[in-house]
């Protein structure tokens, strides 16, 4: 076997061993509290109110959330295409239009269905 093999076998073996052992510390020494505010629910910075049946949240955050992380993605994609166009050749140049094309088509859908719109 080769010694990055061995290296790699141990690191593995370590992790599968380090992980058992840190729930356990944490289940054994961890403090315990329990009680009526600690078992609440909590979302988003916002505790539940006592006596509201129906409290609804503002998905729009999220959602713009989501598309800036597809839209970073898009800049992800783009830095190793643009270090590598001139191996790629008209091949990548090509296949780079119709990701970007995609991608504009996307952005026109989500302008047009109004979801950037805070009102």
């Amino acid at each position: 076997m080769s010694s990055e093999l061995v290296l790699s076998a141990i690191t593995l073996i370590g992790i599968a061993a380090l992980v058992p052992v840190m729930m356990a510390m944490t289940a054994f020494l961890g403090p315990r509290s329990k009680g009526k505010v600690k078992n609440e629910a909590y979302e988003s910075g916002v505790g539940s109110i006592i006596g509201a049946v129906d409290q609804k949240f503002s998905v729009k955050f999220y959602l713009l959330a989501i598309l800036f992380l597809i839209f970073d993605i898009e800049a992800v994609f783009m830095y190793p295409w643009a270090v590598s166009l001139r191996e790629l050749g008209w091949f990548g140049f090509i296949e780079m239009v119709v990701f970007m094309l995609l991608l504009l088509t996307g952005l026109i859908y989500i302008l047009k269905k109004g979801v950037l719109n805070w009102r």
